[in-house]
């Protein structure tokens, strides 16, 4: 448990060192989904230890939500880049 943990920090880590140093819109999105798997991971990990649903169904929805701002994300860059 406690290894995930540590993984759930340096997912959140790398992300938020990635959002300071990046500049490109690609390399700002792929640190957003570093830090929304690291909200992931803890919401699952913590419904797991405390026996609740409520948390691992919010893990869904975060990942819905991830996959939905790759999508536009990548639309806006690609659109950007056809101008």
């Amino acid at each position: 448990m406690q290894a995930f943990l540590l993984l759930s920090h340096a997912l959140f880590a790398l992300g938020l060192y990635g959002i300071l140093t990046r500049r490109n819109a690609i390399g700002l999105l792929l640190s957003v989904e570093l830090i929304l798997n690291a909200a992931v991971l803890n919401f699952v990990l913590f419904g797991r230890l405390f026996g609740e649903v409520q948390a691992q169904a919010f893990a869904l929805f975060i990942i819905a939500l991830a996959a939905c701002e790759a999508v536009v994300g990548l639309a806006i860059v690609l659109g950007l880049s056809r101008n």
